[in-house]
């Protein structure tokens, strides 16, 4: 005979579910590591706040306004001695950007190259390509930036060498460069009443560009037809704007350099710190974007390229259309570590004497004001905000060229 027992009575929420529920469990154990984390972090803090109170000292951050009184060699933005340490720390900044966004452009540009030549058919190119990977990537950066800088102050010749008529130095490009061991100068832009007009008229044929762009593509996918794209986007990028220039009169004119007694005046002067600092961190930099591209390449199958050639695709179109949108996914991932490890990496620029945020706001700004904690919060601060801000983008864009499945 069979009975029927009555269905289990509900007894509430027990404090013993927390450890042997697994619907509480991983709630608990967050819980209790965020209060760990939280008291370390007060201890941490509180034993600071004592330590500097004990030294007579803050944490102050007014000193940002006082006067500054050193001056930055390198500037993109004016800047004097009575200027407060705020502006030399965002004119270091700057300089620190100017490096990571050059650097990382020219980084990507040799890695591509040398990444492609890596698989050249070619003996002589790959193993060149080879020696270039092992010989960079292997050797620390701080030598490569020190070998750089000693290589543009002792093998250029000085201003003196472009002097009179049996001058040993020539300036380049019909008389607008001149490259010495003090620094290279090249025509800067003047700015003119309209100049502004010819700016937008710039910004927007870069946005046409990029529309074209996007249709382009689309037009492709739709129909097949292969446009002539460079040859457009660079008509796209040139007439408007050199109509506009002349329509407006020609606003902007170029200011060439001049020597004039010990040394060159006018133009942009490109110290060789600066120089030395961008092309070591982008030979570097490009040797490992060089490995990452090769074994995004490598990680296609031959099948791929081998359809496209039976399709009539020259291995270039083969290259540009079938193999690198492909590799991209693969590619971009590490890629955004390069990019971030060039940024990080700028900040060895005091090595050669370029003022960047490690040199203004951590170094000059730090030992006369004698505010360290400060300066190292603040640079640390900005420097995981600039970090965050390239990993970001480069998510997105990573993003966009993810293969859509139908």
């Amino acid at each position: 005979m069979t009975t029927l027992s009555d269905p289990p009575q509900d007894q509430g929420f027990r404090l013993s579910q927390l450890i042997y529920d697994t619907r509480y469990r991983s709630i608990t154990i967050q819980v209790i590591a965020m209060i760990v984390f939280m008291l370390i972090a007060a201890f941490l803090i509180r034993n600071t706040i004592i330590n500097l109170s004990a030294l007579g000292k803050d944490i102050n951050f007014s000193f940002l306004s006082s006067r500054a009184a050193y001056d930055i060699n390198q500037q993109i933005i004016p800047y004097t001695s009575n200027d407060p340490h705020w502006r030399a720390a965002l004119v270091g900044l700057l300089n620190t950007l100017l490096i990571a966004i050059l650097g990382c452009i020219l980084a990507t540009v040799i890695g591509v190259i040398a990444g492609v030549l890596r698989l050249s058919k070619n003996w002589l190119t790959a193993k060149i390509m080879t020696v270039y990977v092992e010989s960079f990537r292997n050797i620390p950066v701080l030598l490569w930036i020190l070998a750089f800088m000693a290589v543009l102050s002792e093998s250029l010749p000085a201003p003196r060498a472009f002097r009179g008529e049996d001058a040993t130095a020539s300036m380049w490009f019909w008389d607008s460069v001149a490259v010495t061991n003090r620094g290279t100068y090249v025509p800067s832009p003047v700015w003119g009443s309209g100049s502004s007009v010819v700016i937008i008229a710039f910004l927007l044929s870069l946005l046409g560009i990029w529309a074209f762009g996007k249709w382009s593509n689309r037009h492709f996918e739709e129909t097949g037809q292969h446009l002539p794209n460079f040859w457009i986007k660079l008509g796209i990028l040139i007439v408007p704007t050199v109509l506009v220039y002349f329509v407006m009169g020609r606003p902007i004119t170029l200011s060439y350099p001049e020597l004039k007694g010990f040394n060159f005046s006018g133009g942009l002067h490109m110290r060789n710190s600066m120089l030395a600092l961008w092309l070591a961190l982008s030979f570097y930099t490009g040797s490992f974007i060089a490995e990452i591209v090769r074994s995004g390449i490598l990680a296609i199958s031959k099948g791929q390229t081998e359809a496209a050639f039976a399709l009539g695709l020259r291995p270039s179109w083969t290259m540009n259309l079938v193999i690198l949108p492909q590799a991209l996914r693969v590619i971009i991932p590490p890629l955004i570590s390069q990019y971030l490890n060039l940024t990080k990496n700028s900040s060895l620029a005091l090595a050669v004497g370029y003022m960047d945020l490690r040199s203004t706001l951590g170094g000059t700004t730090l030992n006369t004001t004698g505010r360290e904690l400060e300066c190292m919060l603040l640079m640390m601060l900005i420097y995981l905000i600039v970090s965050l801000i390239i990993s970001s983008g480069m998510n997105i864009y990573n993003k966009s060229v993810k293969l859509k499945e139908r």
